[in-house]
């Protein structure tokens, strides 16, 4: 493949870029001097002024080829990203997170761009997860297939339990949040013993720019936190955070769709850990969060008027 110099270059299209990971990586690399494009399905809330947006579809071959030309990089954070969801959607999953990644890679490949970033999950390592974990580890297969017949060069980011704003109820932190403070109480879909390494989605998304250089290519990177900490205890930090009581729920929970100690089950291609030495604190993160969701949905910690809000799962 042709290479091209990162100084003249400067184009890149993230895919999925009006959504939660998507829109502060798309920040993060305006503030790096790129020129962002956006690619979603929906008008991005996110859109700053010196991003340009694109509304589309990621299977259709011609739209993403439209856009990816000229491009250094594509980044596919687009996807059918609610475990739950995928569990009882397999055709809807494919569709979205296989066929769709392969349309992107396509397009890459025609459009000669330099660098493909896949958004992949440490699902990939796991026997849980159901139907997404086993849409990304179709999707990593395909990206390596189209290197090592294409020599499209890329980066296949998997991703840990990520939290912070913007975030929606597809992620678990939110949904606790939201509980605590609508409903002075977090329902936990099981015992809270499962341990998870939560990532602050600014920490994830610098490092997701970062590994834009040459070292980066052709590898397989888990970004995660720092600390393993068991769901039960951040349910506490929440709890402890929040004025008044707030009451901690634990019912069974679906042992087929969420791994509980590791994702480590199943071996696909080694992935290194990417860790920042410059990170957010995870008190300070939630605090964030809570600020974040009493400000931009109307919520104050006070109100138990609320009802009916989604279950942790």
């Amino acid at each position: 493949m042709q290479r091209r110099s990162a100084v003249t270059a400067r184009k890149i299209v993230v895919f999925g870029g009006s959504g939660f990971l998507g829109s502060h990586v798309a920040d993060c690399l305006s503030d790096s001097g790129y020129q962002v494009v956006v690619f979603d399905t929906r008008q991005s809330p996110y859109l700053r002024d010196d991003q340009q947006m694109v509304v589309g579809d990621i299977t259709d071959l011609e739209q993403a080829l439209d856009v990816a030309k000229g491009a250094l990089a594509l980044y596919n954070f687009a996807a059918l990203a609610d475990i739950d969801k995928a569990h009882d959607q397999p055709v809807k999953t494919v569709e979205v997170n296989v066929l769709g990644a392969v349309t992107l890679l396509e397009a890459a490949r025609l459009a000669k761009v330099e660098r493909f970033v896949f958004a992949s999950s440490v699902y990939v390592f796991s026997e849980a997860g159901s139907f997404y974990r086993a849409s990304k580890q179709a999707a990593e297969r395909f990206v390596e297939t189209y290197h090592s017949r294409y020599d499209l060069d890329y980066t296949v980011l998997r991703y840990g339990s990520l939290y912070g704003p913007r975030a929606d109820p597809n992620n678990g932190m939110f949904r606790m949040l939201q509980q605590a403070i609508a409903k002075n109480c977090i329902t936990y879909g099981g015992d809270g013993e499962a341990v998870r390494e939560y990532i602050h989605v600014t920490d994830a998304a610098r490092l997701s720019v970062q590994i834009l250089e040459r070292k980066y290519a052709n590898r397989h990177l888990v970004l995660t936190g720092t600390e393993r900490m068991r769901v039960r205890d951040v349910m506490q930090m929440i709890a402890e955070i929040l004025p008044g009581d707030v009451e901690l729920k634990f019912e069974r929970g679906n042992p087929i769709s969420h791994y509980t100690m590791t994702p480590y089950a199943y071996q696909p291609n080694i992935g290194h850990k990417l860790v920042g030495t410059d990170f957010v604190d995870l008190g300070q993160g939630l605090l964030e969060c809570i600020s974040d969701l009493q400000k931009h949905q109307g919520f104050d910690a006070s109100d138990q008027s609320r009802a009916n809000l989604p279950e942790i799962d």
